[in-house]
């Protein structure tokens, strides 16, 4: 993934996104975390099953972004000019789970891990 933004510059790139925008790409392993909210079901004493919220996970990340090249594979990054920064790609992830929530349930927050050492935490739009 070489992370660039085509209105910028070649060194204006270089400058932005450092080591990031590199021409022959450069890839992460991330771990993303998903945390919903919404009532608690007096029966099943769950806000949602946690095996609907494996399935909704797998369609929405693993099937689409897992061992792929986000630029190249991932068609909202492919087919449009948004840039893969992982500020983007949990916003991605939040909005593609929450597509897929019953409608008591909402995403509270997406958090996804780069490294070890830097993530982002992404909980809507801000107001």
């Amino acid at each position: 993934m070489d992370v660039m933004n085509i209105q910028l510059s070649d060194e204006e790139n270089k400058k932005v996104f450092g080591k990031c925008n590199n021409p022959n790409g450069h890839g992460h392993n991330y771990k993303v975390e998903v945390t919903v909210r919404g009532p608690v079901d007096e029966v099943t004493g769950m806000v949602m099953n946690i095996t609907d919220m494996k399935c909704i996970i797998n369609k929405v990340v693993m099937d689409v972004m897992d061992h792929k090249n986000m630029d190249l594979d991932v068609p909202i990054f492919r087919d449009s000019s948004l840039v893969t920064t992982s500020e983007n790609i949990a916003v991605v992830i939040f909005e593609g789970i929450q597509k897929h929530l019953p409608d008591h349930v909402t995403v509270h927050e997406i958090i996804l891990h780069e490294t070890d050492k830097n993530k982002v935490i992404y909980r809507g739009e801000c107001e």
